[in-house]
């Protein structure tokens, strides 16, 4: 376990891809699962974000995701022991119908563009678009511009990004999978605003419960059906794919 400050405010980090057990048996009892889709083009580094988070590992030697793979990791948020199960989709064109299942259940997605491909972004507007079609309108999205490190290759700047995510209420962040920049700021992010908006729904709804859900000190499923289903409809590669 250990202890990182974002925004001024103390976020725990128990556990990764490896949650925290002992001979198998979890210690860590955890109050919510957040369901987030990391969506965009391909090899914009969808894969190296995700691995940035969970494993703080970077592959130079990747493969491209095929279908959906999906890791965790755990942290703590307001007293509170969030999961959040990050489903990495592949970019590519022939998996579009493929991946479009997955945006059930969803509470938060990361648009990730590459800023030294303006294609990417151009791209973004209709990722926003599939998204909010087939998402709940309560989704959180966060936009990404990966590769800030490549400086002197920027197609994409930072005005136009800001603009377009002020214009369609997204947050937004530039970051960089292979020094790590931002990577975990943007995901505590989106975890937090996720937090809110399930928080906003059990104080709206008075009894406790949202959409059928008891909230109420208990873990929320944000996959809708069973899992076991939704994984054996996954191709996966390994865990360092791009």
């Amino acid at each position: 376990m250990k202890k990182e400050m974002n925004d001024g405010e103390e976020v725990v980090v128990v556990g990764n891809t490896n949650e925290n057990t002992n001979n198998g048996v979890n210690m860590e009892k955890t109050d919510y699962v957040y369901k987030v889709v990391v969506i965009g083009d391909s090899a914009v580094g969808k894969s190296q974000i995700l691995s940035r988070f969970t494993k703080n590992d970077f592959c130079l030697d990747s493969k491209s995701t095929i279908g959906v793979e999906f890791q965790t990791r755990t942290v703590t948020i307001n007293s509170k022991l969030v999961k959040a199960q990050i489903w990495d989709t592949a970019g590519q064109e022939r998996y579009r119908a493929v991946t479009s299942a997955y945006y059930r259940g969803a509470l938060g997605a990361m648009l990730v563009y590459d800023i030294t491909k303006r294609q990417t972004f151009d791209h973004v507007a209709r990722w926003v678009e599939e998204l909010r079609a087939h998402a709940d309108n309560t989704i959180v999205i966060m936009l990404i511009g990966n590769k800030a490190d490549l400086v002197d290759l920027r197609a994409v700047s930072t005005e136009d990004a800001t603009e377009f995510a002020e214009d369609q209420g997204l947050f937004f962040f530039e970051t960089s999978a292979l020094n790590g920049d931002n990577v975990e700021a943007a995901f505590f992010k989106l975890l937090k605003e996720i937090y809110k908006v399930v928080s906003k729904k059990v104080l709206d709804c008075g009894d406790g419960k949202s959409s059928g859900t008891d909230l109420r000190g208990s873990k929320i499923d944000v996959i809708s059906g069973s899992i076991d289903f939704e994984v054996s409809e996954m191709k996966k590669l390994s865990t360092c794919s791009c």
